[in-house]
């Protein structure tokens, strides 16, 4: 259980955080002398009602009754957690989070650094996924089009041992942070070399978006694992991640969530 985030830390976060640059991000905002008006985003309606007060830094909805801070709308918005929340937050204007009593604690500079280096990642495979006409096949004949592979970040991992290492490890501490992150493994005499290769990539991202795994679906046919995922790691927890989940929990603010087991 994470422990307890002091009151002053969340007063001045709040008193840092712009709630009308967090809102307008995800709601259209006009402005309305001193503050600014929407249609709200969490009930029905036809004309505007939900105002936004910069002054005063909460917003209100005069039709259904919502109110609360920056906090309490990506809470009811975003669909985070109370503490995910405020680490969203923290993240915008560079606050680590304190907690008191231990469990939870803001990222160390190690975790920044791998959450770079998968991004890094990320876009290693979509670039190389325009070099492969063979993956750029299996993509089409799944009827995935251009605009369907950029939103999910699709890529490729090329067939070749050292392929992202040559890329990325371009010095000791990237090696270690690739070997950390799971995307160098080892042989039986420990020689390090590419976990993925010759596979088709999805990146696995956290409820703020952040890479954080991948799992990768082999072209060949003769090979011991049609799938692999990246194995547990600082950031990638196998039973705390589901797969598009951040963009899966904004998308049922256009209408009821289907859920296939």
């Amino acid at each position: 259980m994470a422990g307890r985030i002091p009151e002053q830390f969340i007063d001045d976060l709040l008193a840092r955080v712009d709630i009308v640059d967090v809102i307008e991000q995800r709601v259209a905002l006009k402005k309305a002398g001193r503050d600014w008006i929407a249609r709200c985003p969490f009930h029905d309606e036809r004309s505007p009602s939900f105002t936004v007060s910069p002054a005063k830094q909460f917003y209100h909805c005069f039709g259904c009754g919502a109110h609360g801070s920056a906090i309490k709308f990506l809470m009811d918005y975003d669909r985070l957690e109370f503490v995910d929340a405020v680490e969203d937050l923290a993240s915008r204007v560079g606050l680590k989070v304190p907690y008191e009593g231990g469990g939870r604690r803001a990222p160390s500079e190690d975790s920044l650094d791998l959450y770079a280096l998968l991004d890094a990642t990320a876009k290693f495979y979509q670039r190389e996924l325009g070099k492969d006409e063979k993956a750029r096949a299996y993509f089409d004949s799944r009827g995935l089009d251009a605009a369907t592979i950029d939103r999910f970040g699709l890529g490729y991992a090329p067939d070749a041992w050292d392929a992202l290492e040559s890329a990325l490890g371009t010095n000791p501490q990237r090696l270690a942070l690739l070997e950390k992150s799971g995307m160098l493994t080892s042989g039986e005499r420990g020689t390090k070399y590419d976990r993925f290769r010759d596979r088709v990539m999805f990146p696995i991202a956290d409820l703020r978006g952040r890479v954080i795994a991948f799992g990768g679906r082999a072209l060949e046919k003769d090979v011991a694992a049609k799938y692999l995922n990246s194995p547990e790691t600082p950031l990638f927890h196998k039973g705390d991640n589901l797969y598009n989940l951040a963009p899966a929990r904004l998308a049922t603010h256009d209408g009821a969530a289907l859920v296939v087991v």
